[in-house]
């Protein structure tokens, strides 16, 4: 047990891994308090909506959690092979990413996560606000520091996609798709994104934090009605609130392993998988670019992640950067 963790979230660590009643003695020999300082800090617990019972000559038992993500930073995953070993948890912050690369300037291991309950200043994709309401979704950041050159980066952020999608069909049975390069749609309304930011010189990545949104439990009301476009939530689709702490271990379980393999074996397994839950298959796009609208079908992805599109006389571009706004499943006249 961890000495270094404040003493309330070593009970619980010892009540979790014990799985039924713990001595007040034996905590006590444990941890090296008094009997008075116990249960302080299972008071504290409790105010955190633990599940703690206490029963005189038996000690204490733990008997639930509560819906809440610092749950997570209390107990991390001890079979990570890089990331959740540290999971630092913020009720309210102004953005995980802003905090986690802080973290990342101060030296922070690599698999270093943040994650929030809240969001002040939620950041999407190409300087977007993302809506972050408290206690209903989920908002999260990872730190990598990949042997990659930054050419390769993309494929980071098509790993996160992928992942997030599998673990929607694992934990809640669902069929997510993808919109390039990182949209996450339930029934072709967004449920997730990713957001990369990278510091990088000309061929070393010295940083790059991961931003994940997920909306699992949020309500139509809770959308704004401006939204750049259509929304929705786990909650919504499935019609019932969802466990947002064990979605989010199998997420990290999933980007530990799936990060580990793309270090190990290269790129072509993450592009497989994208394409395979690609939302717009040969189909013909709309893609706002940094230069402008472009109009083509799509063909693919090229080694990097970058998307290929067929053009005017069956000319190929790659497109590094920009928005699909909008897919024609015949192709448009005009």
């Amino acid at each position: 047990m961890s000495g270094n963790r404040p003493a309330n979230e070593r009970i619980f660590q010892l009540l979790r891994d014990a799985g039924g009643f713990v001595s007040s003695q034996e905590i006590c020999r444990k941890m090296g308090v008094t009997r008075a300082a116990i249960w302080k800090h299972v008071e504290t617990l409790r105010r955190r909506g633990f599940g703690v019972e206490g029963v005189p000559a038996l000690g204490y038992r733990l008997t639930g959690l509560p819906d809440s993500l610092r749950v997570l930073a209390m107990d991390p995953d001890p079979a990570s092979l890089r990331l959740g070993k540290t999971i630092v948890f913020k009720e309210e912050t102004g953005s995980t990413n802003d905090d986690l690369l802080g973290l990342a300037r101060e030296g922070a291991e690599e698999g270093t996560v943040v994650v929030a309950e809240s969001q002040r200043a939620g950041k999407g994709r190409r300087g977007r606000r993302w809506e972050s309401p408290a206690g209903r979704n989920l908002y999260l950041s990872v730190l990598l520091r990949p042997r990659l050159a930054p050419s390769e980066a993309p494929l980071l952020t098509l790993l996160a996609a992928v992942e997030v999608s599998a673990a929607l069909e694992r934990v809640f049975g669902l069929q997510p798709r993808i919109k390039w390069p990182n949209d996450i749609l339930l029934e072709g309304r967004k449920t997730a994104g990713v957001l990369a930011e990278i510091h990088a010189e000309q061929e070393v990545i010295h940083h790059l934090v991961l931003g994940i949104g997920v909306n699992l439990n949020m309500t139509a009301e809770m959308f704004p009605r401006e939204l750049a476009y259509p929304a929705t939530s786990v909650a919504i689709v499935l019609g019932r609130p969802v466990d947002r702490v064990s979605f989010t271990r199998e997420l990290l379980r999933r980007l530990d392993q799936g990060y580990d393999e793309l270090l190990r074996e290269g790129g072509a397994g993450i592009l497989d998988r994208w394409l395979r839950a690609c939302e717009h298959p040969d189909a013909w796009l709309e893609v706002s670019t940094p230069g402008g609208v472009l109009r083509g079908r799509f063909r693919g992805l090229a080694s990097d992640g970058a998307m290929i599109l067929e053009t005017g006389g069956m000319r190929e571009t790659l497109v590094h950067a920009g928005d699909v706004i909008r897919v024609h499943r015949v192709r448009p006249e005009g």
